[in-house]
């Protein structure tokens, strides 16, 4: 039997099924009724967790709008509407970005930085991202201004995610990159003048979607949600 995810106590039993055919077990120790699905972030949501990651996985892995997203989904007979689906990717991408990190090979030596700007409502937006030798995003920020403490923002951030410490930071002439780095990097060395546009350029096309700004999204909240999944 299941442990019970409120007292974690072992002592349960089959009680009957939930209103969606579910399974449901009740505890000895406290009391309560669960499912397999209580105690995981997919508890509460309609649709099985197979179907929300896979709208989640073709939202952030390609450049699909989410009417695109919803007549694929709607394909397979599933109904959502955008709102539900932009809902499915702020909280469940970031807790997918988690877990890929875990997985994904060793990052290179070298970080190419840069920043690129959006407009949302006539608002001049900036995306931070940092790249390493070999085409795997380190990180990404939206902030709303570009000077020292966005740059800053952004170091301290990849540091507290990644741990990473890469020997070289290569940027473009942008002069916040030098206190930043010297501040939250110092046992790296920032090179000047290559940016990460004309790396971006030469990149294979897998590295060149990490690296785009997702400027379909909806809003600044969505877009910063949806980062953490790059």
């Amino acid at each position: 039997m299941l442990p019970c995810p409120s007292c974690h106590q072992p002592a349960t039993k089959r009680d009957g099924r939930g209103p969606r055919g579910r399974q449901r077990y009740a505890c000895h120790a406290c009391g309560r009724d669960f499912t397999e699905r209580s105690g995981s972030a997919f508890a509460g949501y309609r649709w099985p967790e197979e179907v929300i990651l896979l709208a989640v996985r073709w939202s952030l892995s390609h450049p699909l709008s989410a009417t695109s997203v919803m007549e694929l989904l709607a394909e397979r007979g599933v109904e959502v509407s955008k709102r539900t689906l932009l809902r499915w990717v702020q909280t469940f991408g970031p807790l997918l970005a988690a877990e890929v990190r875990k997985h994904r090979r060793p990052l290179g030596t070298k970080c190419y930085v840069d920043e690129v700007f959006l407009f949302r409502r006539e608002k001049k937006r900036y995306l931070y991202r940092a790249v390493d030798e070999l085409g795997q995003v380190v990180d990404v920020l939206f902030r709303e201004h570009r000077d020292t403490e966005s740059a800053l923002a952004f170091f301290r951030q990849a540091l507290v995610r990644t741990g990473w410490r890469p020997t070289q930071v290569i940027s473009d002439h942008h002069q916040p990159y030098v206190k930043a780095v010297q501040e939250v990097l110092p046992e790296a060395e920032l090179w000047e003048g290559k940016t990460l546009s004309t790396w971006h350029s030469r990149a294979r096309p897998a590295a060149r979607r990490c690296t785009r700004g997702p400027s379909r999204l909806a809003d600044r909240r969505s877009r910063r949600d949806t980062s953490a999944a790059m």
